[in-house]
């Protein structure tokens, strides 16, 4: 929360953006509401059969608290969102493509 109310990069790939989903910004309200944002897709829970594996499907969760959930076209296709200092990536294939949006924010 700190990291993202001081205008701090944030970041997750994966099921990492689950981590994100119970952090609240200064007002009280998720930092993903009204970001767009993705994370591994439901989709590609169902493919690798881990639905009754995980806690929450994460798709589903971040559209829950408000989050403009964005995904690749196909499942395991590379998609990376960036929305100001939020920045996300969907799955492992995204892992080079978001290390690269990483590396543009810190040099601006």
């Amino acid at each position: 929360m700190q990291f993202y109310a001081t205008g701090k990069i944030v970041s997750a790939v994966c099921h990492g953006s689950a981590a994100l989903v119970n952090v609240k910004d200064a007002a009280g309200k998720p930092i993903y509401a009204g970001k767009r944002a993705t994370g591994f897709s439901d989709e590609e829970e169902k493919i690798i059969s881990m639905v009754d594996a995980v806690p929450f499907l994460l798709e589903t969760r971040m559209k829950d608290i408000g989050a403009k959930y964005e995904k690749a076209p196909e499942a395991w296709g590379s998609h990376v969102v960036v929305d100001g200092t939020l920045i996300t990536g969907q799955n492992p294939a995204s892992a080079s493509a978001i290390g690269k949006a990483i590396l543009e924010a810190l040099s601006k």
